[in-house]
């Protein structure tokens, strides 16, 4: 299978191309999520760019720490990337590890959120339904490199793999489960999902929930996904990417279950006063107190509303009786 368009010296490689294509994607979806929140949607197509740069250089680095059992047996270790650094850059040869990306750009997008003085939380809810979108499209770069696949099946979506991408002790296998297609189907189910959530419940749902929503369903699929991948990116006898993926799902269902639970009136509280200075706020507490004092001393002043008419009228009386005299 060709792995890209050959013009000259430069090979466009499909694998760049497919992920370019689900960049794209996502930005145009985020920019339709950015309207209906009030936000300017113009803002997505400003920020992209810093996204796409922060996502490829952690993507590349969390490969380079944590190359699969296949590169490391190629001689592509980390220690080898450190020896020669510059190998780094050809991301074309090793990978990208899809969760460095993410992290990489978390990082970048924080990074323009504190520059243009916007709510982080605000724009990671705009972004992680696209972003799924975006995974399950760039999984489609795995078919073209043949990579990304998990044990040998008979079924009849099964997929052939050309001897030369091969694993060791599978040379003779030609048929293999896609995992990369089951990873895609379930991405973009998950994409569709977090778009109908944050429709039907947005009354419910706190700013950060449809994040914390993304960092339980993905890892939650690559943890049942690592354990039929053939080449696993091991550290030790730890499968990095399974450990790593269930200890943040297990963290953000933490924090998603407590904030709307046990941390539900804070959260409330931050969203009711979101926007309100709260130094005005204060100054009802005493308008209460003052109320509630008139209303106190009320029956108390009673007694003493009668004794006022009783003397005006004698008033009255001497002043109208003088000029007589």
């Amino acid at each position: 299978m060709p792995q890209g368009i050959q013009i000259g010296p430069i090979m466009i490689r499909y694998y760049a191309l497919i992920i370019l294509a689900g960049a794209m994607v996502a930005a145009w979806l985020a920019t339709q999520e950015a309207k209906r929140r009030g936000k300017d949607p113009e803002m997505v197509w400003d920020m992209l760019p810093w996204l796409l740069i922060g996502g490829i250089i952690g993507a590349r680095l969390w490969h380079v720490l944590t190359p699969s059992s296949s590169n490391a047996a190629m001689g592509l270790t980390t220690q080898y990337y450190f020896q020669h650094p510059l190998e780094i850059l050809k991301i074309w040869k090793g990978g990208l590890g899809i969760f460095g990306g993410i992290i990489g750009g978390a990082i970048a997008l924080a990074i323009y959120c504190r520059a243009n003085k916007q709510n982080f939380f605000e724009w990671t809810d705009i972004i992680v339904p696209g972003l799924l979108i975006a995974q399950a499209i760039g999984r489609w770069g795995n078919f073209v490199n043949q990579e990304v696949y998990g044990p040998p099946s008979d079924l009849p979506w099964a997929i052939y793999i050309d001897p030369a991408h091969r694993l060791p002790g599978f040379e003779a296998v030609e048929r293999y489960h896609p995992l990369f297609l089951y990873e895609s189907l379930l991405t973009l189910l998950g994409g569709l999902l977090l778009l109908y959530i944050a429709r039907k419940y947005k009354d419910k749902l706190f700013t950060g929930d449809l994040f914390l929503m993304y960092l339980v369903y993905y890892p939650l699929i690559r943890f049942g996904l690592e354990f039929i991948r053939l080449d696993p990116s091991a550290v030790g006898a730890i499968n990095i990417n399974q450990t790593v993926m269930l200890i943040v799902g297990i963290l953000a269902l933490l924090i998603l279950v407590l904030r709307h639970t046990i941390w539900l009136p804070k959260a409330v509280l931050e969203v009711q006063t979101e926007g309100i200075d709260v130094s005005e706020m204060r100054l009802v507490e005493p308008e209460i107190e003052a109320t509630a004092e008139s209303v106190t001393q009320a029956p108390s002043s009673e007694p003493a509303t009668p004794t006022q008419p009783e003397e005006e009228p004698a008033d009255e009386n001497q002043s109208e009786d003088k000029p007589s005299v």
